[in-house]
């Protein structure tokens, strides 16, 4: 059964103080723990148009906060024995898309936290349309058709309309143009053009999905920890002014990027202090341009103006 959801006025954890020497760091907020606001080892973290922050952790928890780190609600995955969640998204509806890894499938909520089972995509482990290895990851376009990614054995993309119906798949497990090795995270961006976190072929591809056909545009990235190396890329946000950011899971940083893949800018370093990252999964950007960057291993968010 699905826990019903609750609500707090405030996080178990205030905010820490931002790091004197680090001008950029705004805010660090969460520790680890089961209470409501505290987190197990974070996986996925969602923005909606309200700016409310949906994170799930290996608790198989979605909870919601305000962009300053106050906690307001939460609810649980239905079942967490096999595995738990690792990612999460907001369609053009607002609900809320938890990719339910180890079950194959995508499920709906409300951002208050009720189910909307008539949406949820696959539920069955295969390579046939509409099934699933380890799902990671789902977007929705424009015009309605949702994108869904996989790894495992498979290592693929599935894009359905918005009514759930299969239109086509690309990509398997490799290292050329078009296949992949863990495609942990999805972005569109202005032109519906589909970005992927290529995680464990330490690259980006964009790819144009207007059609049955998927198109490459680019692919830029190689392994490694200099400026511009991508070295396990989790997350991404594709920027207004065009740039990228990329969070490292082993890199234990966040770049920004030209769309090309050119170094601008980098902050964070492997550590456990302000500042300082420890494996992290994932980023969203706000309303006032602050970026949340999910510190997972730390069981923490940092808010930073990168």
């Amino acid at each position: 059964m699905i826990a019903s959801v609750h609500s707090l006025t405030t996080s178990c954890a205030g905010p820490a103080r931002p790091n004197p020497s680090d001008p950029r760091l705004e805010r660090i907020w969460g520790q680890r723990g089961l209470n409501d606001g505290r987190f197990q080892k974070p996986r996925a973290i969602a923005i909606n148009d309200r700016d409310e922050l949906f994170i799930v952790d290996m608790t198989g928890r979605v909870q919601v906060f305000d962009k300053f780190g106050t906690f307001l609600r939460l609810w649980k995955t239905p079942e967490i024995i096999s595995g738990k969640p690792t990612g999460l998204g907001v369609d053009r509806s607002g609900d809320v898309m938890v990719a339910d890894t180890h079950y194959y499938r995508v499920l709906f909520y409300k951002s208050t936290g009720e189910p909307v089972p008539q949406k949820t995509l696959g539920g069955t482990n295969g390579k046939g349309p509409g099934e699933f290895g380890f799902v990671t990851d789902a977007v929705q376009d424009r015009q309605g058709n949702y994108y869904v990614s996989e790894y495992g054995e498979f290592d693929r993309i599935q894009k359905f309309t918005s009514n759930g119906e299969f239109v086509c798949q690309f990509g398997r497990h490799g290292d050329a143009p078009l296949e992949f090795n863990r495609p942990q995270a999805l972005f569109l961006d202005k032109q519906d053009n589909l970005w992927i976190a290529d995680a464990c072929n330490h690259r980006v591809q964009v790819v144009r999905c207007e059609t049955d056909k998927p198109e490459l545009i680019q692919m830029w990235g190689t392994e490694g920890r200099n400026p511009g190396k991508l070295y396990y890329p989790y997350g991404l946000w594709v920027e207004d002014d065009e740039t990228v950011l990329i969070s490292e899971y082993g890199g234990c940083r966040v770049q920004r990027l030209s769309q090309r893949g050119e170094p601008i800018d980098s902050w964070g370093e492997p550590g456990r202090g302000p500042s300082q990252l420890f494996q992290p999964w994932s980023l969203v950007k706000d309303s006032t341009k602050r970026v949340h960057v999910l510190d997972s291993n730390n069981h923490r968010v940092q808010t930073v103006k990168i």
